[in-house]
């Protein structure tokens, strides 16, 4: 075979494969959410004249049209293997893997973020808690990288110093220390949270330390499908999935749960099955992210309340808590203003408890 014929052979096959990528981005249907990156995709970018000329238009569709390549997981996959197999880089996508987990890397600390939470829980201290006769109280989840980055090498918040910094920000609250009771395999491999059956231990010091027993048997049921958490997708390599386990007894069988997703209160499950099989498992735990959740517990040893403002470890943590509450209310102000708190909850001799990771905390934006 001749140059020639190779040349020709080469471009004709260099259009083919040009044109039918060009067709499968066109034919193909737009998705509008990675199942495996669990995050909504780019949309297409408004197009006028002035985000034509300022350059934003290109920018923007280079991101759109790379986000909608055909096989786009395909060639992750791709990449992460090169990346981290063949050219040794210890991360990829900002993601590590160490002892058997998936951890994200998270280094810096954000005093300004760790301002703005403080300032939230000192607005919801003075309006409802001060003159209420409530007991007060702050807990503070760590990263699961606490327990694996520094010590596999990977750059680490110094989370004692975040921890302290925070407490002293917030001086009107009893802190109640969990940190001594974690270790990484408290944590799902492939996931940033805790697993429901390894922090009894946890809500029972909760529980202690707020003067109330919430120590009680628990059956453990597993789900039948296995668990690939939020890490594993961004991750884009094999890892052997997690199991996902949730905890029954009598009292949390009784229990009634009321949601105040839509403003008015519906009652629905502890443990929403659709969801554990959908397209965040763990959100099964009180249905996910929801501004006000209420669980009535009938068969509590107190007639005792607790109000739990929280981020999603809470979820898991919640029914656990209840055990030692005739009612456990959970508000979330990323997606409940601040300011509307008090129409809803009676805080008159509440147990208090703010009960956050260090994620949020030092990503606190989004509390309003």
């Amino acid at each position: 075979m001749n140059q020639k014929t190779k040349s020709i052979i080469i471009t004709i096959l260099f259009t083919v494969l040009l044109a039918g990528g060009a067709a499968l981005c066109l034919t193909k249907p737009s998705a509008i959410f990675s199942e495996s990156e669990r995050r909504e995709l780019a949309s297409f970018p408004a197009l006028s004249a002035d985000t034509l000329l300022s350059g934003e238009f290109g920018t923007n569709f280079e991101t759109y049209a790379t986000e909608r390549f055909p096989f786009r997981d395909f060639f992750r996959s791709v990449k992460a293997f090169v990346s981290t197999e063949l050219f040794g880089k210890r991360d990829n996508n900002g993601l590590f893997e160490a002892d058997g987990h998936i951890s994200k890397l998270d280094a810096v600390e954000n005093p300004a973020m760790t301002d703005h939470a403080a300032k939230r829980f000192q607005f919801l201290y003075d309006t409802y808690l001060k003159e209420a006769n409530t007991k007060v109280y702050l807990s503070i989840i760590p990263d699961k990288n606490m327990f694996l980055a520094e010590k596999n090498g990977y750059p680490a918040l110094n989370y004692e110093s975040f921890i302290q910094a925070f407490r002293d920000k917030t001086p009107y609250m009893q802190y109640i220390d969990i940190v001594p009771l974690l270790d990484a395999d408290d944590y799902y491999a492939t996931d940033s949270h805790w697993r429901q059956e390894k922090i009894t231990d946890i809500a029972e010091t909760l529980g202690a330390a707020m003067g109330t027993d919430v120590a009680a048997d628990y059956q453990v049921n597993t789900l039948d499908a296995p668990f690939y958490g939020v890490y594993h997708g961004q991750l884009a390599k094999p890892f052997a999935p997690d199991t996902l386990s949730y905890l029954s007894n009598e009292a949390l069988d009784n229990a009634s749960v009321y949601y105040y997703d839509t403003g008015a209160p519906k009652e629905g499950p502890l443990y929403n099955m659709e969801k554990a099989y959908g397209r965040d498992p763990y959100e099964m735990f009180l249905s996910g992210s929801m501004p006000l959740v209420t669980i009535h517990n009938p068969g509590a040893k107190t007639d005792k309340k607790l109000i739990m403002f929280r981020d999603s470890y809470s979820s898991s943590l919640a029914p656990l808590l209840s055990a030692g509450y005739q009612t456990v209310t959970l508000v979330d102000i990323r997606y409940m203003q601040s300011a509307f708190v008090g129409q809803l909850i009676d805080f008159t001799d509440a147990d208090v408890l703010f009960c956050y990771g260090t994620t949020l905390l030092n990503n606190s934006l989004a509390m309003r």
